[in-house]
């Protein structure tokens, strides 16, 4: 159901180079998932996650079940097949949509309860329904059910004060025994896949600590660390970050969830992550935000408006090589203008965020793929030096 081999260490961080084989294929860490939470990578068709080397997508449990329902998907015999998708999918457990909800859920040992945000049904999301869905999804990777431990309060009274120590050491503990729950469910309904722990603690060295502990007790075959950015101060998610990475099980995968920006994704292989996922490259691409190899662009200013370079001149992907896959630092001169694209976004033309999103996925998977070679030739300093002093160029 999953294999991890360790195939070569950084000497001077915690950074791994490893090699991840689940049920629909192999994956080669570090590795970015792009995130498709309806069953879909939003504005990027299938062949296009292939052209650039995606080896792992997301899908949301939450949303999946609410639509299309569990019914229409286990009638293709799960997510695979439904979104035309060969190669491993991780879903998350539906914890932090249910997070999302605020006030409009209620939290009980048993689960929580909640009013559906399609169509208004009372539901009720438990460790056993998560596994229950996810196994009709049959995802390679499932999430443990949790609840998120937030940076501000869900105690209406705290009139949004920091979680206290106490409020997140009670979400941790919580989870815990959730985790528990999930183990046990899964392994009733002989789930063939794989099945994730999740760190919480909140803000807490200590907190998170023990539910590493909690977690390593249950024996789950890959360790995932939650509730970070989720509205805490970046050095409040990279204090945490460098405490708990390095603690993680040594032969067991390590998922950061929900993380981040390109320099997070550096510092977190450097903390011994080796598989991410996030919104930002897709959500900020359809906001005009594009990620290049000499810092962030947004092709909406006015700067642009008749500049013939593309995006980002080192790149291949479709949206700045076109079809040719040679960057125009090669010679390349098929790829689409920043001026064009600018053209897209101000009319509002669906082209226009679809290769956005191209490309930033495409620059995140390579980034990923530099690592990666890095690490193999023990070149991983020079790499991260290198990445920091190109990235602060500018665009």
């Amino acid at each position: 159901m999953l294999n991890f081999e360790l195939l070569a260490t950084d000497a001077d961080s915690h950074a791994r180079r490893g090699r991840l084989t689940l049920n629909h294929g192999v994956v080669q860490t570090p590795i970015f998932m792009p995130v498709g939470t309806y069953g879909t990578v939003k504005g990027v068709m299938p062949r296009s996650l292939h052209d650039m080397n995606a080896q792992i997508i997301l899908g949301n449990t939450f949303h999946l079940w609410m639509r299309p329902g569990l019914d229409v998907i286990k009638q293709f015999g799960g997510l695979h097949a439904f979104e035309q998708w060969n190669k491993p999918i991780l879903t998350d457990s539906g914890g932090f949509q249910v997070w999302s909800l605020g006030q409009m859920r209620k939290i009980t040992e048993e689960g929580v309860k909640f009013a559906s945000p399609v169509n208004g049904d009372k539901l009720f999301l438990t460790p056993e329904v998560s596994m229950q869905i996810q196994t009709v999804l049959n995802s390679d990777i499932v999430m443990q059910f949790d609840e998120c431990t937030p940076y501000l309060s869900v105690d209406p009274k705290s009139k949004g004060q920091i979680t206290t120590e106490a409020q997140a050491r009670s979400s941790m503990q919580l989870s815990l025994r959730w985790a528990e729950r999930c183990r046990d469910e899964f392994a009733r309904l002989s789930n063939p896949n794989a099945l994730f722990g999740i760190v919480q603690g909140g803000m807490f060295e200590h907190l998170r600590d023990e539910s590493l502990a909690g977690l390593e007790k249950l024996d789950f075959p890959g360790i995932a660390v939650g509730g970070l950015s989720v509205g805490e101060p970046k050095e409040d998610m990279l204090r945490i970050l460098r405490h708990i990475g390095p603690k993680l099980p040594a032969h067991k995968p390590h998922y950061l969830m929900g993380v981040g920006t390109p320099e997070d994704l550096i510092t977190g292989v450097q903390m011994g992550i080796d598989m991410f996922d996030c919104v930002m490259p897709t959500r900020n691409a359809r906001n005009g935000t594009l990620f290049t190899r000499y810092g962030d662009l947004k092709i909406r200013n006015a700067r642009h408006r008749s500049d013939p370079r593309p995006i980002d001149p080192s790149c291949t992907c479709y949206a700045c090589a076109g079809s040719s896959g040679v960057s125009w630092n090669d010679g390349g001169r098929e790829g689409f203008s920043r001026a064009y694209l600018h053209h897209l976004d101000r009319c509002g033309e669906m082209l226009g965020p679809m290769l956005t999103t191209v490309h930033n996925l495409h620059y995140y998977l390579t980034l990923m793929q530099e690592v990666r070679d890095a690490l193999d030739a023990q070149r991983l300093g020079s790499f991260v030096q290198a990445f920091h002093t190109t990235r602060a160029q500018g665009a």
